[in-house]
């Protein structure tokens, strides 16, 4: 029950961290964020949101997986 719960009573920004995390892993990480700024006309914390989503990742990680991502 308590994870029903949780579902109801996210904030904002963590609805839009889930809508983001799902997004990445059926994109990937630029047509994510090229798709937020085609869609979202009000203005986001990024800087929120990025820090969230990567709070639990080491540099290295992130730049690794950015750099098995990267297509010229």
């Amino acid at each position: 029950m308590a994870n029903i719960d949780k579902k109801f009573t996210m904030t904002y920004t963590e609805v839009i961290i889930k809508w983001i995390e799902a997004l990445q892993k059926s994109l990937g990480s630029a047509a994510t964020w090229r798709f937020v700024s085609l869609i979202h006309g009000d203005a986001t914390d990024y800087v929120e949101i990025s820090q969230q989503l990567y709070q639990d990742q080491s540099i290295d990680e992130i730049y690794n997986r950015a750099k098995e991502n990267w297509k010229d």
